[in-house]
């Protein structure tokens, strides 16, 4: 009897310690943090539920996104042609530059709530968010890395393991997950906070310039641009003639549809006025540039868009208004926003990253 009653005693301990174990080593649960549609906006197209913010992945792909080896020669990151202060575009020089000094054929577009994006690129050639990463890495005159190279480096970093455990519950690095914790990171980039959203929430007022503007911005740009967003994501050809270097046809490389020829993505008005240079191949450096362009320059082919067949007639009076109404579209918080600038040296969140483990 003594002996059963030691045995079942050890049993007991057993269990017991087992349980304290698991109490004090709970598994760790990534932190859920909510996404805040902005009041008078539709819906966000990217599904959530699939990819669920948390604070362990919007870390990651925080870090991911400033990280060089990402880039064949490690030179290139996401966030050397989509800079903070350039509302996160390929700021003040035409065409992006990607490894070896080599250029690519475009300007890296501003990016900012991207979560009511459908499509990516200028011609729409990326279907999905988590996707969109795995061009810019392959393209050899932008990062030029392979993919299973790249997660060979982050298999090798132990403070990477540590992170893509923290987000996802174990230590495997693979394409999925780091195109998920990419866009953790990217759809936290909501731009919702300039002088016109103020206004539209009833705490600040347009001056009288802008006020104007504004209302010559409903009358002639509307079409394109619509509130809030200030796109409509269509592809269109605004009469920007062909570069005969770049060769660049739009969405009809994508298409291979006639009718789709030179047409490109409607870019956001949201912070113009800092993400100049303007158009798919940064050829405009200026508003004036652009107004210009519209009003004068347009070159009228077969796939111009019915709405531009007679140009866009602008006033000088008229553009100086819209000047005013469009400068109230920066969003200053968003481009200084500490939660989206690029981290410290040699960090990871809290983790130290040390490339030799």
């Amino acid at each position: 009897m003594p002996i059963r009653l030691t045995i079942v005693s050890l049993i007991v301990l057993v269990f017991c310690c087992v349980g304290f174990i698991q109490k004090s080593n709970p598994l760790e649960v990534p932190t859920k943090v909510p996404f805040t549609v902005p009041k008078g906006w539709p819906e966000p197209v990217y599904d959530f539920k699939k990819n669920p913010l948390t604070k362990q992945g919007i870390a990651l792909g925080k870090q991911l996104f400033y990280e060089v080896q990402l880039s064949k020669d490690g030179t290139i990151s996401c966030g050397s042609c989509h800079q903070q202060f350039g509302a996160f575009n390929s700021y003040d020089h035409p065409l992006s530059h990607g490894i070896e000094n080599t250029l690519t054929t475009r300007n890296a577009p501003a990016l900012f709530n991207l979560a009511w994006q459908k499509a990516f690129m200028w011609d729409g050639g990326i279907n999905h968010l988590d996707l969109q990463p795995l061009a810019p890495i392959t393209a050899h005159n932008e990062m030029g890395e392979s993919i299973e190279q790249v997660l060979n480096k982050l298999r090798k970093t132990a403070a990477y393991r540590k992170a893509f455990k923290a987000a996802f519950g174990d230590e495997t690095i693979n394409t999925q997950r780091m195109g998920k914790a990419l866009s953790q990171f990217l759809l936290t980039m909501v731009s919702s906070n300039s002088k016109y959203d103020r206004v539209m929430n009833g705490t600040d007022s347009f001056s009288l310039p802008e006020r104007l503007g504004y209302a010559i911005f409903k009358t002639k740009c509307t079409i394109c641009h619509s509130e809030p967003l200030f796109t409509d994501f269509s592809y269109r050809n605004t009469g920007i003639p062909l570069e005969p270097y770049l060769n660049d046809f739009g969405r009809m490389t994508i298409t291979q549809l006639a009718a789709d020829s030179l047409k490109f993505k409607v870019p956001s008005l949201r912070n113009v006025e800092v993400s100049f240079p303007y158009g798919h191949d940064g050829r405009f450096f200026s508003l004036m540039n652009v107004f210009d362009h519209y009003r004068q320059s347009m070159q009228v082919g077969p796939t111009t868009d019915p709405i531009l067949k007679n140009k866009l007639p602008l006033s000088n009076y008229e553009i100086g208004q819209l000047r005013a109404f469009l400068h109230t579209l920066t969003d200053s918080v968003f481009i200084s926003d500490p939660r989206f600038a690029e981290p410290g040296t040699n960090t990871i969140g809290k983790l130290p990253i040390d490339q030799h483990n």
